[in-house]
Order: C-alpha cells, then sequence, then structure tokens
C-alpha cells in the first residue's frame, strides 16, 4: 500500500491538486441582459485538443495570516441585519459543533431564543475574538467576486435538443487526500487514474469531449446549451430544468485534476474581447458568432467537473461544509486561511459599484480559484438576476474572522 502512494507523490507533479468546487473569477461585467430568448449554443462533432500547461501554488501554514484585531475595527457591523445571517450561522454550527474548540460557541448559539441584532452582537463579542486576514505582503484588501445557481434546460435522455451531457463522477477517477497520510501535504489532492500499477492523470476537457466513450454510461443529464454546461462547471452547482417542469439539483462529485484556466481571460488576451466584455453574457455572445473557434476555446481549460444528483427540497446548494449555503450571506474562502464554517465579517462594494456592502457572512464554501488571505467569492442565488450579480462582482474588500476566545493555532 504504501508503494502506491510513493507513486501517487510522483503523479502529483503531473496530475494537479484541486478543490472542491472550481469556482474562479471571470471578470467584472455591465450586468446588461438580453430580453429575448436567444438558442442554445451547440457545436459540430468535429473536436480540436488544446495543449495544457499546470501551475503550482505557493505554501503557507495554516491560518498564517490572521491576525488579532478589534470589535471597533468593524465599520458597519452594528448597522448590517444579523438576524438574517443567523440561519446561516446555525447551519455552520451543525457541522462545528462537533470540533471541541467551537463546541461551546455553538451550543450558546443553540440556545439563544431570540436573535435579534443586540443579542447576535452580545453573544459574538463574548464567544468571540476578531482576526484580520492579511495578504502575504501584508496588505490587508484583496478581491471579492461572486458567484451563482444557473438554471439550466435538460432533460433524462439525450437528443438532438439536448444533446451535451452531465457526468457523474466516473468510477475510474481515483481522488486521494495526500494530508491524510502526509501532513505536510494537507490541502493536497491527486486526482487520476490507475494503468497498471501506477497512477497517471486523468482524461483532460479535450480528450473527454472527443471521445464520448471515455465515460459512457456515466451521463447524468442532457442539457441543450454547451455554454452553460461549461458555466455550471464553474459554478459548481445548479438546477436542471426538465421539460416535465421538474427541477432537478446537481451539485459538485469530483475534478478530473486540472487547473482551471479562465477563458475569459484568453479572450482578453487574444485580443476577441475587452476586459469589460470578458463577462458570462458577452461571452456567451462572442460563442454565437465563433463557433468554429469554440470547441478549441473550451478545450484551452483542461479541468473538467463531475457531478452529482442532490436531495430534492434543499434550501441551497451544498457548499464544502456539507451544508446549505445560503445567498448574500455564504462565501466561499481558501481554507488554509479561513477556517471552514467561521463567521466573518466582509466590507466591500456592491457589484459593478461604489455603493457599500458591509454584511456578516460564512465561510461555507471553497472554490479552485479561490486563493489566499484576503480573497472571497460571495454566493448570489439562483437564476438569471443572480448570475448578473455574481457576473458583476470583482470588487476590492476587506474580511475580519471571528474565531471562538482561546482558538489554538496549529503550528
Amino acid at each position: 500500500m504504501k508503494n502506491i502512494f510513493i507513486l501517487v507523490l510522483l503523479a502529483v507533479f503531473t496530475v494537479s491538486c484541486a478543490k472542491r468546487n472550481i469556482k474562479p473569477n471571470i471578470s467584472s461585467c455591465n450586468c446588461s441582459t438580453q430580453t429575448g430568448e436567444l438558442p442554445p449554443i451547440q457545436l459540430p462533432d468535429s473536436a480540436k485538443s488544446a495543449d495544457i500547461k499546470s501551475n503550482n501554488s505557493t505554501k503557507f501554514a495554516e491560518f498564517s495570516l490572521l491576525k488579532p484585531a478589534n470589535w471597533q475595527d468593524l465599520d458597519g457591523f452594528a448597522e448590517d441585519d444579523l438576524a438574517a445571517a443567523w440561519p446561516a450561522w446555525l447551519k455552520s454550527c451543525s457541522t462545528l459543533i462537533k470540533k471541541e474548540q467551537w463546541q461551546s460557541a455553538c451550543l450558546a448559539a443553540n440556545a439563544l431564543t431570540k436573535p435579534n441584532n443586540a443579542a447576535i452582537t452580545t453573544y459574538f463579542t463574548t464567544y468571540f475574538d476578531v482576526y484580520s486576514t492579511n495578504n502575504e505582503d501584508g496588505s490587508n484588501a484583496g478581491m471579492i467576486t461572486g458567484y451563482y445557481e444557473p438554471i439550466l434546460k435538460g432533460s433524462r435522455k439525450k437528443s438532438a435538443k439536448y444533446p451535451h451531457p452531465l457526468y457523474r463522477q466516473p468510477s475510474d477517477l481515483i481522488t486521494i487526500d495526500l494530508g491524510e497520510v502526509y501532513p505536510e501535504f494537507k490541502y493536497k489532492r491527486v486526482r487520476g487514474k490507475l494503468a497498471g500499477n501506477k497512477v497517471v492523470p486523468y482524461s483532460t476537457r479535450a480528450e473527454i469531449e472527443s471521445n464520448p466513450q471515455l465515460l459512457a454510461g456515466s451521463e447524468l443529464a442532457w442539457i441543450d446549451d454547451i455554454i452553460d454546461v461549461f458555466f455550471l462547471q464553474i459554478q459548481g452547482s445548479g438546477l436542471v430544468q426538465l421539460d416535465s417542469g421538474k427541477q432537478v439539483h446537481v451539485g459538485y462529485a469530483d475534478q478530473n485534476g486540472y487547473p482551471y484556466n479562465s477563458i475569459g481571460r484568453i479572450l482578453v488576451e487574444r485580443g476577441e474581447l475587452t476586459l469589460d466584455q470578458a463577462s458570462m453574457q458577452g461571452i456567451k455572445n462572442w460563442a454565437r458568432s465563433n463557433l468554429d473557434k469554440l470547441r478549441d476555446l473550451l478545450n484551452s481549460n483542461p479541468s473538467y467537473v463531475f457531478f452529482r444528483e442532490l436531495p430534492a427540497g434543499l434550501s441551497g446548494p451544498l457548499g464544502a461544509l456539507g451544508v446549505p449555503i445560503s445567498a448574500e450571506r455564504s462565501v466561499a474562502i481558501d481554507p488554509k486561511f479561513v477556517p471552514l464554517g467561521a463567521p466573518l465579517f466582509l466590507s466591500t462594494t456592491q457589484p459593478n459599484s461604489t455603493k457599500p456592502l458591509k454584511r456578516l457572512m460564512l465561510a461555507q464554501d471553497t472554490g479552485g480559484a479561490i486563493k489566499g488571505g484576503v480573497r472571497a467569492d460571495m454566493f448570489w442565488g439562483a437564476g438569471i438576476d443572480a448570475g448578473a450579480k455574481a457576473g458583476a462582482m470583482k470588487q476590492s474588500g476587506k474580511i475580519w474572522v471571528f474565531l471562538p476566545k482561546g482558538f489554538k493555532f496549529s503550528q
């Protein structure tokens, strides 16, 4: 068994480490929407593969960029509707209460019978200390982006109307958490497949798209628009609207192990779009006019996400914490620097605006492109309006994290 893990460590140089839910920054937009419904974007059968480049991330000690702060530093905390965030905090506590350092604070939260703003303020200042997040260079401002839950049109069966598959996690995909065996590799995962007695990289997007037989039988649903499939993989979860009227909730299951490569950035670098045009809608508009180039563009991002059907009746998509996330109160963070599940205060501005946005939030999700100490991806909810806000959000912001009094940082 140990030999397998030695092979895995060798494979780490060719199979990229990846996080749950790939949610990159696409770039800002002007939030314009189209009133008329356009036909779905579909491609001819031919496809070409793209070259793949990998990258490596800098290593930092866990939570090492958090610095003690004062409650007085949280300008706008007293003016927020704290009660609106309280249900999301209780969802975090449903998981955190199992951890010794969080237990007392979560027991007290569950016992709070009248969670109004005054009571919630007293609760947090009694049970928590506040820490500012910082970047490697010591600065305390970073990028705040947004994500949402798209609604796609789909079917359980393939047809000319619904030709693009959403795949379940394939049976031959191996995902290994290196931190469970080697603590120095905490937060590192290797994905691949077995070839004899060796772990080799899994298939790339180009390989998957050009050879449907690779994942035949793993189809979860079929979607009408290939760009909608692509952006669903970016967002990590969504709703599939069937012709019957039923909605199927799908969520992230796993990923093929390659790093995300932003197609918006590629289009800007090629001069195909300006930075302001490289929004989700802008990329869709470009795709409609450039079907002959679209396959190569999509394949330039080797990352490929697999999905699972989620139980009906969830209040929101499941985040990395394992609880349903809440619109405008949940954020994705880098768990190396902010504890997953922690309450935090976000000070930024509304999407594509200078209007202040200062709110109590919960760190309930992660993302492959959410890296660093002062970095967050705000969940805006489901549907077109949420998508417009998420696509427009590329703001500067500051973050303060609340940790239970006496919290012990790992050495």
